[in-house]
């Protein structure tokens, strides 16, 4: 059986947060799928409210605390990523923003992301195709088709109800995650990539 490491960063500020649960049902979602699939998902939660002190100290001194250090390695050799931010101003808070700034801008190249969000009306929901997911381009991560956005209203009966609701929303995601780490494989199991020196490329092509 395969096991996955999937990481579920969530920017929530409040506890309980709305984005917490709703970055929980996501990877709770895309661990019940994995599993019909015969994979088992190791989950670690990265909260970045208990990092904000850690975060603000590694712009200063260039150098991440014990915390922030474990949450970077995390995020770097996950399989896959479930990332939550609350929107303030039509975009991601500015604390998602700076924890993915003092990661290494290679470090998410490849990596299947799923972005998700929540705000208190609809009108925000936007904010994931203009700011979030161009965010995880420009890592070069490879974002599933669809972004889940949470309002207030879509945790009532109501929202969840019908088939384009939240459940059906975060089930459909939640999939697509799964299926891209399926495809691919533990990162433990994938074959490391082998470069070929150029001189050696060039002395086969002139054979």
């Amino acid at each position: 059986m395969s096991t996955y490491k999937l990481v579920v960063v969530s920017a929530g500020l409040s506890k309980p947060s709305s984005t917490r649960l709703l970055a929980d049902r996501l990877a709770d979602s895309t661990v019940r799928q994995l599993g019909l699939a015969g994979g088992s998902v190791e989950v670690t939660v990265v909260e970045l409210r208990d990092l904000a002190t850690d975060i603000a100290h590694n712009f200063v001194t260039g150098f991440p605390g014990a915390a922030l250090r474990g949450a970077i390695e995390a995020v770097t050799h996950a399989d896959g990523l479930i990332a939550v931010t609350p929107i303030f101003t039509a975009s991601y808070s500015g604390l998602f923003k700076s924890f993915f700034d003092v990661i290494d801008h290679d470090a998410l190249a490849g990596k299947p992301v799923l972005i998700a969000a929540t705000g208190g009306t609809p009108r925000h929901s936007l904010a994931l195709e203009h700011a979030v997911r161009p965010l995880f381009a420009y890592l070069r991560s490879v974002v599933v088709p669809t972004a889940v956005y949470a309002a207030t209203d879509d945790w009532g009966a109501t929202g969840e109800g019908h088939a384009g609701g939240l459940a059906g929303r975060i089930d459909r995601a939640a999939g697509e995650l799964a299926a891209l780490l399926a495809g691919r494989g533990p990162a433990a199991a994938q074959q490391p990539e082998v470069v070929v020196p150029f001189a050696q490329q060039l002395a086969a092509v002139r054979v």
